[in-house]
């Protein structure tokens, strides 16, 4: 039915219609809009790389790491080659391997259990919170307090869609049962909990600058973050080889090197982050709004009728790499969308111990009903920056026409 929300931004009042024939596409995210106003700068800066001939790290990588550093409030930031191998990274350089035990959350992207096999370790996987979708820390405080999770040695949260995890909890989980904390927050650039950014809240971090992620790179790029100097300098000798010393490798490690390229990609986008994360919160109040105003939001976790709403929890500072509902009918949802030209995406459609490549780990089907439904019901809506009102609109329009 027809409603109304209102505009903080504008201070208007601004109708929200379903329209029976929508022929406005919009996109799930549109990445032309950022690089225009850009342009000139990163063309200069990808020249520079070409000018200096410092193809593989170098001074754009060096200067892409300090200005990282600073941000992230972190003592060290070591740029590599994409945000899996920064996960493998953080994990080697904070001495899990063979023998070791890691526990993490079965829905996430593939990488989150793979970097933790790569590296030699076994994995233990707990259910996730409905209402965030994160790792829950009572389910995961659950299985240290069983027998076989005496070979634990680590908890790899994972901070989802953009909100970090239960940072206070994982801590106390941490400290109990003597265990480091990795990050997983390759879609939290610029995220907080409690004040304490991303990348400074565990032993190290994983981000990822994959080009559709908040802090995006023009390929593939990630980078390692920690206070430690020893799992930095570890960090630093595994990315090249396993050399500290060029052609003396202590250690079998990995070709795993950010190119001059992004460091100076990554370089110009930085100054921009910030505003982009703004806007990007500010489109989300929007969307809350919108819903709202149609009569479409239900209170969690589940859906019944209409939609249940992503929201950030106390404590916490969204950046909103993804705005996620919860929808009854999701795949019909997700068609009817489609056929009006309107993007959406679902993050994700299979959890992780159902995946083929995964069936090694044991689980089954019911093992963890969270993370299962949660893959059948959630479906992320078109959110970036420069996303417009009137697109937004468009969205919720057709959404509210499906369920109507």
């Amino acid at each position: 039915m027809p409603g109304w929300y209102h505009d903080d931004v504008k201070n208007t009042v601004l109708p929200v219609q379903p329209q029976a024939n929508i022929a406005q596409p919009v996109p799930m995210l549109d990445l032309k809009r950022q690089y225009r106003p850009l342009h000139q700068e990163l063309v200069d800066a990808v020249a520079h790389v070409l000018e200096t001939q410092q193809f593989i790290l170098g001074e754009q990588v060096s200067e892409f790491e300090q200005a990282a550093a600073i941000r992230l409030g972190v003592a060290h930031a070591l740029g590599c080659s994409s945000g899996t191998d920064a996960l493998w990274l953080a994990l080697a350089a904070a001495g899990i391997g063979p023998g070791n035990t890691v526990v993490t959350t079965p829905f996430s992207f593939f990488a989150s259990v793979s970097a933790i096999l790569r590296a030699g370790a076994s994995v233990l996987l707990a259910d996730i919170d409905p209402s965030t979708f994160n790792l829950d820390p009572t389910a995961v405080e659950s299985i240290l307090n069983r027998p076989p999770a005496q070979g634990v040695r680590a908890i790899l949260p994972v901070h989802l869609y953009g909100q970090t995890a239960d940072w206070t909890a994982f801590s106390r989980l941490g400290l109990q049962h003597g265990l480091k904390l990795i990050e997983d927050a390759a879609q939290a650039w610029g995220a907080k909990w409690q004040g304490v950014k991303a990348g400074a809240l565990g032993d190290a971090a994983a981000f990822s600058f994959y080009p559709t992620k908040n802090l995006s790179a023009a390929g593939d790029a990630g980078m390692v973050t920690t206070n430690s100097d020893e799992v930095a300098e570890r960090a630093r000798m595994l990315r090249q080889h396993g050399m500290r010393r060029r052609y003396y490798h202590d250690e079998i490690g990995w070709n795993t090197r950010m190119d001059g390229f992004q460091g100076a990609v990554l370089s110009v986008k930085l100054k921009y982050i910030d505003g982009w994360n703004e806007a990007r919160r500010t489109v989300a109040a929007r969307y809350h709004a919108l819903f709202a105003a149609a009569g479409l939001a239900e209170a969690g976790p589940y859906p019944a009728r209409g939609v249940v709403l992503p929201h950030e929890v106390a404590g916490s500072h969204h950046v909103w790499h993804q705005y996620v509902i919860r929808a009854p009918r999701r795949d019909a949802l997700r068609e009817f969308l489609a056929a009006r030209k309107i993007g959406s995406e679902i993050y994700y459609p299979v959890p992780l111990h159902m995946q083929d490549a995964l069936k090694c780990l044991g689980y089954k089907e019911g093992s963890f009903p969270e993370a299962e439904r949660a893959a059948r019901e959630v479906l992320a809506l078109p959110i970036f920056p420069e996303i417009r009102e009137d697109e937004q609109q468009t969205v919720v329009a057709a959404i509210a026409e499906f369920l109507s």
